[in-house]
């Protein structure tokens, strides 16, 4: 490690088992947080067998495999029957996220044109506004703890609305949130049940408030659903992009059922994804004073006191390169699950059909073979000059391959937008006795929430000063 190196903020990491977990200990972490049951080796190891009943699970590290898993040979993995039993009843099991095959290769074709670049752009200002609400929200209680995850769930959440449904619905956000939330800390009781072999109606505590929670998302979407059919925006949105969206092979359009999964994925999947993003960037950052000095400077020569604008984005190199650093270190989906679908070659391993083939994002992004000092949060290393040297299948905050997130263009550009807006505004400072633990609940989420100080800063950034 160099000196340089040595002043890096380095997160405390959660600890693995070196050994080979019991049965019931197994079980009681896949309950509690599933990201603890993984062994160290996986952050040490090519592949790392794991020796489960009648089966060994395969975890893949090694980059140009995971490659292979997700690009070259994606046909022979497709998604493992636990996200069907996981998010399915989320999303639904028809949704872009969980369907298979041809049932997904049109929703995909279909979907694709709103996410074109010019038109993410477009979006540039709406992130902008919805971050300075926050920022309005939050300098409002200047020197209070709040609770970042929560405040940047309600700022992706907001930006969501006006992008897909140029805010003409209202939504109770705060249901919508904690419903969402409900559903996923039942999750590692979907899973151990899933890895039984347990019915899907069998009680596990938490499930009928799930589900009843559940029902009333799906409501919601359906209602909003209607509403826009009924009445057509003069100007369309991203919803109206969906209703009029045709497979351009079949001509076929989506049935409301198909409309409202796919709405629900992108309602949920769009804010959390980046509202993880940015709790985690803001802490790291209040945790890095190098950092955040070298960014507020970024955002002062290229932004300026103005509002952020879609010009500005190819100039905010080292914003961008934050956000990246902190999906690395802690990336919203921290697994990506598949199975072998028939008898195939993995590198030089004979994989049999049936076998459970897992790339643990997590795992992969801290793994000591792939990356230098994997721990500290440094964002150089995501500098041009230094990104293109490591291999496509080392970095996969939004997985790879055809399966690869279809919203991750918009994720980045927002929360670029939204992380310079708040900056130049506010400070984020974190609390001397917290140490937030990322646990799995579908996403990677900071145990507890992330409770920081919120400063107004005491003068506007400028390019002089920096402050």
């Amino acid at each position: 490690m160099t000196a340089a190196d040595s002043a890096l903020f380095t997160p405390e990491v959660l600890v693995h088992p070196q050994d080979p977990l019991g049965f019931i200990a197994f079980l009681r972490r896949l309950i509690d947080n599933p990201l603890a049951t993984w062994p160290q080796a996986v952050f040490e190891e090519k592949v790392h067998r794991v020796p489960f009943g009648k089966r060994d699970l395969l975890f893949v590290m090694d980059p140009p495999l995971v490659d292979e898993v997700l690009v070259a040979k994606a046909a022979s993995f497709p998604k493992a029957p636990i996200i069907r039993r996981t998010i399915g009843p989320a999303v639904g099991n028809d949704s872009i996220f969980t369907a298979e095959g041809a049932a997904w290769r049109w929703q995909r074709r279909a979907a694709s044109p709103p996410f074109r670049h010019g038109t993410l752009l477009s979006f540039v200002p709406t992130f902008g506004a919805s971050a300075d609400a926050t920022i309005e929200r939050l300098g409002a209680v200047s020197g209070a703890t709040v609770d970042m995850a929560e405040a940047m769930m309600e700022t992706t959440f907001d930006v969501i609305v006006e992008t897909m449904l140029s805010g003409r619905t209202r939504f109770d956000t705060r249901r919508f949130g904690e419903e969402i939330s409900r559903y996923f800390d039942t999750v590692g009781w979907i899973a151990a049940y899933t890895t039984l072999k347990l019915p899907e109606w069998l009680p596990y505590p938490g499930r009928r408030r799930a589900m009843a929670g559940n029902r009333f998302l799906r409501q919601e979407m359906a209602r909003v659903i209607a509403e826009r059919r009924a009445e057509p925006l003069a100007e369309p949105d991203l919803l109206d992009a969906l209703i009029a969206a045709t497979d351009p092979e079949t001509g076929r359009a989506m049935t409301d059922a198909e409309l409202a999964d796919n709405l629900l994925t992108f309602v949920v999947a769009g804010h959390e994804t980046t509202a993880l993003a940015l709790t985690w960037a803001l802490w790291l950052i209040g945790n890095a004073p190098a950092v955040e000095a070298r960014l507020v400077e970024e955002v002062a020569t290229v932004v300026g006191e103005g509002p952020v604008e879609a010009s500005h984005i190819d100039g905010l190199v080292y914003a961008k390169q934050v956000i990246q650093e902190a999906m690395r270190l802690y990336p919203p989906a921290p697994i990506i699950p598949r199975i072998a679908a028939e008898d195939v070659m993995l590198g030089d391993m004979h994989i049999s059909k049936g076998t459970p083939v897992y790339i643990p994002v997590y795992a992969v992004h801290r793994h000591k073979l792939i990356w230098d000092n994997p721990a500290a949060f440094d964002p150089d290393r995501f500098a041009p000059d230094k990104a293109r040297q490591f291999h496509r299948g080392a970095y996969l905050p939004f997985g790879a391959g055809p399966r690869i997130c279809i919203g991750a263009a918009f994720a980045q550009i927002e929360a670029v937008a939204i992380l310079v807006t708040l900056i130049r505004r506010l400070r984020f400072v974190p609390l001397p006795d917290h140490r937030p633990m990322p646990t799995t609940r579908l996403t990677l989420r900071p145990a507890g929430g992330m409770p920081m100080r919120v400063e107004l800063r005491q003068t506007r950034i400028s390019h002089q000063t920096g402050t």
